[in-house]
């Protein structure tokens, strides 16, 4: 099958309808043979404003889609694998002065286009979005108000807010059992802790002079975040809110992620050019990977065979094999791609 991109640019919202209504028949079959099949990655293409749609059996970028604002770093697809949401983050980097962004576009991935914006109402520079199956929401961090906002898919409306207590409020990673939030508190060094159901924060964990990205054990019992000035990972406890471990890192670690057996933990090592595997049972780095310049972040397969990498000062996405422990392909992408989705099952 032969697909077609579009492209398009829109600064007004358009229609609101439910985000998995309205597929036409042609799209549906697209999604059925394409996607429910073997999933697509979807990539935020920092440099070229664009949503990056990649099928990773082809080894190919098959589409791209304008971005409503400038720019997306982060973005989420719900399960049905049909619909993604990219908020967009402004024109700089996190604590740095520049434009605050106040939307969210919601993409239609089979039919490659924007079938609404979501406006916050004011500049919150909206960046790292996650899906609960358990509640059915969506949680985004909202940089600005030192808080996370939580959207109802089924309405694309705001639903509520929790405040993080602190500022730079960048990362979040949530558990699997849907019941806590983690966010990485860039500027402060600090991780706070939200609880989801009373939507209140209840402990924030100095961590390091700066952190940035965090992540979550398969497990819900360690919690890791990397020092953006000392080559070292720290491991939290979520019983205890505090840090239990410092694992030393050949440089300086960035994007973390763990395998879906719980066996290891993914890290890019952001000044080295390298992607690390921890053993998350002896807490020692079992594998190392050479990978293209600056990688950013990573996504593994559901079905736990291959971890895809951002690298974006080289326009690619590495897919690594798990098994082997090397660079399988190097996928093609847009300019800075940095934030991934899976989009699908395999």
């Amino acid at each position: 099958m032969i697909f077609r991109a579009l492209i398009l640019f829109s600064t007004a919202p358009v229609l609101l309808v439910a985000p998995w209504a309205g597929l036409s028949a042609s799209s549906a079959l697209v999604h059925s043979t394409a996607q429910a099949s073997r999933g697509l990655l979807l990539v935020a293409n920092k440099g070229d404003q664009t949503v990056g749609i990649i099928d990773p059996a082809a080894g190919r970028e098959i589409a791209t889609i304008k971005e409503t604002g400038f720019t997306v770093h982060e973005l989420v697809a719900l399960p049905n694998g049909q619909i993604a949401y990219a908020p967009i983050y402004g024109n700089s980097g996190v604590g740095s002065p520049g434009t605050n962004g106040r939307t969210i576009d919601v993409i239609n991935i089979p039919e490659r286009r924007i079938v609404h914006v979501i406006d916050l109402g004011r500049g919150e520079r909206p960046h790292c979005i996650r899906y609960n199956p358990r509640d059915g929401l969506l949680y985004v961090t909202t940089e600005i108000t030192d808080s996370v906002t939580v959207i109802d898919p089924r309405t694309n409306r705001v639903v509520a807010s929790i405040p993080t207590g602190q500022p730079q409020s960048h990362m979040l990673a949530l558990t699997y059992n849907g019941l806590r939030g983690y966010t990485a508190n860039v500027g402060p060094g600090t991780v706070s802790v939200l609880n989801l159901r009373t939507r209140k924060v209840t402990a924030v964990i100095p961590v390091a002079k700066e952190i940035q990205r965090v992540s979550v054990s398969i497990n819900d019992r360690w919690v890791f975040t990397s020092d953006q000035h000392h080559p070292r990972l720290a491991v939290i406890d979520a019983r205890t809110n505090k840090i239990a471990r410092w694992i030393a890192l050949p440089g300086i670690g960035y994007g973390t992620t763990p395998t879906p057996d719980g066996k290891y933990l993914l890290i890019t090592i952001i000044n080295k050019d390298e992607v690390v595997a921890l053993n998350l049972r002896t807490m020692k780095i079992a594998h190392a990977i050479p990978v293209p310049h600056a990688p950013q972040e990573i996504v593994v397969r559901p079905d736990g065979r291959v971890a895809y990498v951002s690298c974006s000062q080289t326009r690619k996405v590495a897919a690594i094999h798990l098994k082997t422990w090397k660079v399988e392909k190097l996928i093609g992408a847009g300019r800075n791609v940095d934030g991934m989705a899976w989009a699908g099952k395999d």
